[in-house]
């Protein structure tokens, strides 16, 4: 039991330091950029002022500025972050799609429905037939009796 103990203290003594991990995400991209935003800050300042035997107090604007600087850091995604975020955009986009194969599918039948169930249509669907045949015999019949 206490050379476990041990392994385990001497685990955490020797592991890495800090300053290592720093060092070796510089190397792999990490970037700290400073940036800086300016606020300014406007004060009333009054003052007395004497006029005419009375006390007036005459009202000042003044106007500081201050720069704050802080670090923003850039840390690099591993490869596995971008790896989920891809499948994630990915399977977005396939049910995005199946949706709209379904919603499309859906017309067609509402469309077909509603073609069947009309009586106008299905006349109209007979009546270019019944031109058809018209016109032929008309056809035949002016060739009949006009001599060209």
């Amino acid at each position: 039991m206490k050379l476990l103990y041990l392994i385990i203290v001497s685990i955490f003594l020797f592991s890495c330091s800090a300053k290592w991990h720093y060092n070796k995400a510089i190397k792999k991209g990490m970037e700290i950029t400073t940036k800086s935003d300016t606020i300014r800050i406007t004060t009333i300042d009054s003052i007395p002022v004497i006029q005419h035997d009375t006390i007036v107090y005459q009202k000042f604007f003044t106007s500081k500025d201050t720069i704050i600087y802080y670090k923003d850091v850039y840390v690099p995604k591993t490869i596995r972050e971008i790896r989920i975020e891809n499948k994630l955009i990915r399977d977005t986009i396939r049910i995005k799609e199946k949706a709209d194969v379904q919603l499309a599918k859906e017309e067609t039948k509402q469309a077909k429905i509603e073609h069947k169930s009309s009586p106008f249509l299905r006349f109209l669907g007979r009546m270019w037939w019944i031109l058809l045949i018209g016109g032929v015999v008309l056809g035949l019949y002016i060739r009949k009796f006009l001599p060209f």
